[in-house]
């Protein structure tokens, strides 16, 4: 496990990356959410490895993502903050009614994080569609649902973000770090 490793997680549209991304601003080490970064490579190279054409290709480039991901972050000195972690895989494959692989399992039980796991919640006010983002709102909700009920059976201990602006947020996790 590594302590110092924090993930954000929730539904897609929550704020997650906007928050690791202004961490990152504030001089804290982040890596970044593998689904975006994914899709954007799949459709420029006319792959097939996408949410709305191959689910568990698409479940699978993400595994190797987070874990080169958790592989670059564990070397770090102080705390880096996580957009999504491996569990996340478990819970998108669940979302989907597809079966987790024994390696995916296994890979989430392996690969471990700050106990500590901080969830967005879904947020009307900020949630938006775009190219890379197709779920609706139902989806999004349910993605969150998902995603608090994986990392919970996984053992970590949820704290919810608040629906304030982005700094407040960011404040947030500060005061939450310094209390542990």
């Amino acid at each position: 496990m590594c302590e110092h490793m924090f993930v954000v997680t929730g539904g897609p549209g929550s704020g997650k990356s906007t928050l690791t991304d202004t961490l990152r601003r504030r001089g804290f080490v982040s890596m970044p959410e593998a689904g975006r970064a994914i899709i954007r490579d799949q459709v420029r190279i006319g792959g097939t490895a996408l949410p709305w054409a191959d689910r568990a290709m698409f479940a699978e480039l993400m595994l190797g993502w987070e874990l080169r991901s958790w592989h670059e972050a564990s070397i770090s000195d102080g705390p880096v903050f996580m957009d999504r972690g491996v569990a996340d895989i478990v819970g998108y494959l669940a979302l989907c009614g597809l079966p987790v692989p024994a390696h995916v399992e296994t890979a989430a039980k392996t690969f471990r994080y700050n106990k500590t796991v901080f969830i967005a919640p879904y947020w009307e006010a900020i949630f938006g569609q775009d190219a890379e983002r197709k779920q609706d709102r139902d989806e999004a909700k349910a993605t969150g649902r998902v995603m608090a009920e994986t990392y919970s059976r996984f053992g970590y201990q949820l704290v919810e973000l608040p629906k304030v602006t982005v700094e407040a947020r960011a404040d947030f996790i500060m005061g939450c770090l310094r209390a542990a």
